[in-house]
């Protein structure tokens, strides 16, 4: 994953982890930490079925998002929750950033990803495009925030894209990352996968040679997953190449401070069940399936 978009992911993904979302979303009328996440994240879409989020989302079992969608709705509704969510991302930068969230580079920062999000072409990226269709926030911090986030959604949609193409399923997706060591060793639970689904995703790795006996993985499945990170990462070029070599190195330089502040703050655990790496500071590096 090229550095940009790790910056990217950083600035949005701590709204996942932060203490704010359980008063916020439990004042939304949302029940749990899980309701808060399906809720919070697919609101774009209208008030989607668990059907829809599943296959937005991808790697998540249906069961486990059908005891958070619809019932999310009767409780809430998309308005409530998206304000809640941006609510969380204020409260979470404010604390996060201290200083720099009124600065100038943050405002930079938020002009240069919207003209990316701006410019960049939505068809096939039904994540990308409910996000970058919310109204743009009046603050800085907060459009800044607005942008990464249908930015990681964009790159997202093609990852999901390449990932079927490849034939990889949303279950075996989770092994592979397990097997990298990029997700927590809990990460079978925390998508919803029953222990069967599990080894028989597992199983079907090992047919294909992806993984060997042992469950590690084999140099074939490090070539298939490095060739689909280099298809993620070509169906994510329009949005940087928008802004032109100059624009994208800026916006690359004006996120890393931010992204250093968000993570040596500890709001992005590591590993963490998005196999997200770290971005800054020790150990920085590496990509997910």
């Amino acid at each position: 994953m090229d550095e940009t978009w790790r910056l990217i992911e950083s600035c949005h993904a701590f709204v996942y982890f932060a203490p704010e979302t359980r008063a916020l979303y439990a004042d939304a009328g949302l029940k749990g930490f899980w309701m808060g996440y399906f809720a919070s994240r697919s609101a774009a879409l209208g008030a989607p079925s668990p059907e829809v989020v599943t296959a937005a989302f991808s790697n998540f079992a249906p069961r486990m998002v059908a005891r958070a969608i619809p019932d999310a709705w009767r409780y809430s509704s998309p308005e409530t929750v998206l304000a809640a969510r941006t609510a969380v991302a204020d409260r979470s930068l404010r604390r996060l950033l201290g200083d720099l969230v009124d600065s100038a580079d943050v405002a930079e920062a938020a002009a240069l990803a919207m003209r990316a999000v701006e410019a960049s072409p939505a068809a096939g990226r039904v994540l990308f495009a409910a996000h970058a269709a919310l109204p743009r926030p009046a603050e800085p911090h907060l459009a800044l925030w607005h942008a990464v986030t249908a930015l990681r959604e964009f790159r997202g949609d093609g990852h999901v894209a390449v990932l079927l193409t490849a034939g990889i399923d949303g279950c075996e997706a989770n092994v592979v990352t397990g097997a990298m060591g990029l997700t927590p060793p809990e990460q079978r639970d925390l998508r919803g996968w029953t222990g069967q689904e599990w080894a028989a995703a597992a199983d079907r790795l090992r047919v294909r040679g992806i993984l060997d006996a042992d469950g590690a993985l084999t140099s074939e499945g490090r070539a298939e997953r490095q060739a689909i990170e280099d298809a993620t990462d070509r169906l994510a070029r329009p949005p940087l190449e928008a802004l032109g070599p100059d624009g994208a190195a800026r916006l690359t330089d004006l996120l890393r401070p931010l992204a250093e502040r968000i993570i040596e703050a500890g709001a992005i655990p590591f590993p963490n069940a998005m196999a997200m790496p770290r971005t800054v500071g020790r150990d920085a590096g590496g990509a997910a399936f």
